[in-house]
């Protein structure tokens, strides 16, 4: 699984190499000094600032809710909250990364969120042998690299991208589908896999530059518009996917816009104004947080005084499973990953089994399809069947 104002982390925008290296100077003891369980720390590594901040926002917020929740009940701060800010970018991803592995306190990470950052800076988790829980980064490949730290709490792409096309086809029932993406790990490699499923629905196909780096998408619409297609699969982000509905109601164009879990996001909203996205369709590997267990709906708004937003649940449950594993005493970067090798935990967003490369376990997959309202929300629309 982009809009460049993240919302205040208590009060304040963390930026990355700040935080990492500020991390790395508060771990100057050894592990010998934490008492028991306590005295560690669990670590959200991924946009805080940046073009990808809403969805990393949103992330980090259910992940310190978490570790609040299990302070409290602890009456201490018996885990410390580590925030690493990647921006989301592959290119500063490996600096941060760095910093990260170099407090020897944290003993798992809930991140990377996105799979461009994932393939930049999960090689360094990998060699400290630090444990990571990804609640949204996709990619298919990520998988495939040996790495045994890598751990994902959703569906990949090879789930998200055939859902989508069942939508557009059985749903949407369109004879037409123009596929455009952003280039990026994420984007491209969800197009891909929308392209191979529609086959010979395919209309069109096109490429635009990354969030953030084009703000003219006038080739792309005047395409989208000439080869008769009823709808746009675009593999890409928010921001951008909001500028090119944006310009396509401008062209007059009455299709429907789809498009992944990186789309799931106000800010593409915002950026096309709320009358354009009305209709757009975004799946994802997610439930709706209003369906989420407990009390974590009313807990998120009381405080961080939003909504939750996509994988907020999931990135509460994955840091979680984390505290889960603390408490039953791998108190190591080498135990929490072994511990997290044979974990069947019931979160309130769904339940977690990973399989040996690190993947949600299959039976336990979900996707689902949310249609933008009037208000500029998100509405679940409804879950599609597995393919």
């Amino acid at each position: 699984m982009r809009q460049v104002l993240a919302r205040a982390i208590g009060g304040l925008a963390v930026i990355g190499l700040v935080a990492g290296a500020a991390a790395c100077n508060s771990s100057s003891s050894s592990d010998d000094s934490a008492s028991g369980n306590c005295g560690y720390k669990l670590a959200y590594f991924g946009a805080l600032t940046g073009s990808s901040a809403n969805l990393g926002v949103n992330i980090e917020q259910g992940f310190e809710l978490a570790i609040n929740q299990y302070n409290d009940k602890k009456g201490s701060t018996c885990i410390e909250v580590a925030k690493f800010d990647s921006q989301g970018e592959p290119a500063v991803a490996p600096g941060v990364a760095r910093n990260l592995v170099a407090d020897k306190k944290i003993l798992g990470i809930v991140g990377p969120p996105f799979s461009g950052e994932s393939e930049a800076a999960d090689p360094i988790f990998e060699e400290a042998g630090i444990p990571t829980i990804t609640p949204s980064a996709t990619r298919v490949s990520l998988a495939a690299n040996g790495w045994k730290t890598f751990h994902r709490a959703v569906a990949n792409d090879d789930a998200q991208g055939p859902a989508a096309a069942t939508y557009i086809k059985d749903t949407l029932k369109a004879q037409k589908v123009f596929v455009a993406d952003d280039q990026s790990a994420y984007g491209a490699g969800l197009a891909d896999i929308v392209k191979q499923k529609l086959g010979s629905a395919v209309a069109g196909t096109d490429k635009t530059e990354a969030d953030g780096k084009q703000t003219d998408f006038s080739a792309v619409v005047q395409k989208v518009v000439s080869s008769g297609a009823t709808v746009l699969f675009y593999g890409g982000y928010y921001q951008n996917a909001g500028l090119i509905r944006k310009q396509l109601t401008a062209a007059n164009w009455k299709g429907t816009l789809v498009g992944g879990d990186g789309m799931k996001d106000a800010g593409l909203a915002k950026a096309s104004g709320n009358a354009a996205a009305v209709g757009t369709i975004v799946t994802c590997p997610c439930s709706p947080p209003e369906k989420s267990g407990g009390t974590f709906v009313a807990d998120y708004k009381a405080k961080w005084n939003v909504d939750a937003g996509t994988y907020s649940d999931v990135a509460f449950d994955a840091a979680n499973l984390l505290l889960a594993g603390i408490d039953a005493g791998n108190t190591t970067p080498e135990k929490m990953n072994t511990y997290l090798s044979t974990a069947n935990y019931k979160g309130i967003a769904n339940t977690y089994k990973f399989t040996s490369t690190g993947e949600l376990d299959p039976s336990l997959i979900k996707v689902w399809a949310f249609k933008f309202d009037a208000t500029g929300n998100q509405v679940a629309d409804a879950e599609i069947p597995a393919a």
